[in-house]
């Protein structure tokens, strides 16, 4: 009888490279003469969420293209990004938060489990909390799934680890 292989899909990023990015980009924001005198601050909680106080619109639009680069260099995808309402602060500032996501929510595991039962007959998908282990008997059917899961675009990024 053959052994069963498998692999998990999860969404994760790495929070060092995220908070290196973060230092990486309130150097250069300190440092780039059409952002050195706006009293940026960008507070990171540590956990799910991320706030850029800035001068203007424009200097938060040039501070977040500042950060998506940095967070790029550091293979941290855009996606786990969530932009949230701009406010305005005290003293014509304005504020942007941004919710950091990590693991796959209920909704849309089922659908990535529908698509996998769909498209795959021979390959068995569950889903795991915040994971999804997908199970076949031949490794090819596993890197079929894990080819059509890169080729399909979802509101999160997705990481395949626990190769075995």
């Amino acid at each position: 009888m053959a052994a069963e292989n498998s692999f998990d899909v999860v969404s994760q990023y790495d929070e060092q490279e995220l908070v290196n990015a973060l230092d990486q980009t309130r150097r250069e924001v300190l440092t780039r003469y059409d952002l050195k005198d706006t009293k940026t601050e960008i507070e990171y909680d540590g956990k799910k969420s991320l706030t850029i106080l800035t001068a203007s619109e424009f200097t938060l639009k040039s501070v977040r293209d500042v950060l998506e680069s940095k967070l790029l260099k550091r293979n941290l995808s855009l996606k786990i990004l969530k932009e949230g309402k701009l406010e305005s602060a005290s003293g014509g500032m304005v504020r942007q938060h941004y919710e950091l996501q990590q693991g796959i929510n209920q909704d849309l595991a089922r659908e990535i489990n529908k698509q996998i039962r769909d498209n795959f007959p021979k390959v068995k998908p569950q889903i795991q909390g915040d994971a999804i282990r997908v199970t076949a008997k031949s490794r090819d059917d596993l890197q079929a799934v894990q080819q059509f899961l890169r080729g399909q675009d979802y509101p999160v990024p997705l990481q395949f680890n626990n190769y075995r």
